[in-house]
């Protein structure tokens, strides 16, 4: 049986954090195995609110290839690639764009909530910015991707997809699968130190680049149980970062220190100094690695190149049926 075929991607925006590992990029190197893997640094996605500083965007695309390989994912089972090194995105979006409503792309929930969240100006607000879902179904059509791994909460960023390629094959004839949420049966939600979500956005993240010292300085500060003031005094570990990293990282053990918490056998001291050695055990190889593949820039431009000479062949016969299909090929 033809294996799935799967289309993954980031913005290249800085270093990862746990919340990526464990999100993300866990799912990714398991799928690597089952699947005909694409994985995807979407450069051109970056632009849309780092336009003015690209400068920024080129360093990271390089971090992300390193962490990418560093967390376990395999150039040699997965393309690995810069989404501007397929030409064939930018030319599918071209085209989708011209049959994708306006309404549309005024609907969708995240143009709302990153106008609002990243406080932009009304000059910052771009055609790329409100048509970014258009080029990111082109990121996945242009593959005919079976499915694309994402949580919960992202589920519904498909949509839009979808109804452009139902749209498009009823015009011009099937040419796309509709891609399917690729949603694993348990994803941790990974707190940030300050309660919310972990988001380089809010400032409360723990990086894949952070060294031992920096973790535990993190992990510090991180919020617990504010009327646990003694080590005496009954804990929530259900509310507490530190316990619910805890229960990520120890997932065997973590009732017992549960259970001291909340009775009031274990301090948050304690609490704290354990999720560091945790975090470290875990962070250290991929730390290694990662430095190791950021002091070889040779290594990180041949695992791209391999990686788009990959897309592109898949990309480029995509395209061909597209252009048939439309009836403006050249050939």
């Amino acid at each position: 049986m033809k294996r799935k075929r799967i289309l993954s991607g980031m913005q290249p925006t800085g270093t990862l954090h746990l919340g990526n590992l464990e999100g993300a990029l866990r799912n990714w190197v398991r799928l690597q195995d089952q699947c005909e893997m694409y994985c995807c640094i979407v450069d051109w996605h970056a632009l849309t609110t780092l336009y003015n500083r690209t400068d920024q965007i080129a360093e990271s695309r390089r971090i992300l290839v390193a962490e990418y390989v560093a967390a376990g994912l395999d150039p040699q089972k997965c393309a690995i690639f810069l989404q501007s090194d397929v030409k064939e995105h930018a030319e599918l979006h071209l085209l989708l764009s011209m049959i994708t409503p306006l309404g549309w792309l005024e609907r969708v929930p995240t143009y709302k909530e990153k106008k609002e969240n990243l406080n932009l100006e009304p000059e910052a607000i771009s055609y790329g910015f409100l048509g970014y879902p258009v080029l990111q179904a082109a990121d996945i059509l242009v593959y005919r991707a079976n499915a694309v791994p994402v949580g919960k909460d992202q589920a519904a960023h498909l949509e839009l997809t979808r109804e452009i390629a139902r749209r498009f094959n009823h015009l011009y004839g099937e040419v796309f699968p509709e891609p399917q949420s690729l949603i694993p049966e348990e994803t941790a939600v990974v707190p940030g130190l300050d309660g919310r979500k972990m988001s380089k956005s809010y400032g409360n993240a723990i990086t894949l680049a952070d060294d031992a010292d920096t973790i535990a300085a993190k992990v510090q500060s991180a919020f617990t149980t504010p009327t646990k003031i003694r080590k005496t005094d009954p804990g929530d570990p259900e509310n507490c970062v530190v316990c619910r990293l805890r229960r990520i990282y120890d997932p065997n053990h973590f009732q017992i220190s549960w259970e001291e918490c909340r009775t009031g056998v274990r301090g948050c001291v304690q609490s704290k100094r354990e999720l560091t050695e945790l975090l470290n055990a875990v962070l250290e190889p991929i730390r290694k690695r990662r430095t190791e593949l950021l002091s070889d820039p040779t290594e990180l431009d041949k695992i791209l190149s391999n990686g788009a000479e990959r897309a592109r062949a898949t990309a480029a016969e995509t395209m061909k049926v597209v252009r048939e299909a439309m009836g403006i090929s050249t050939a």
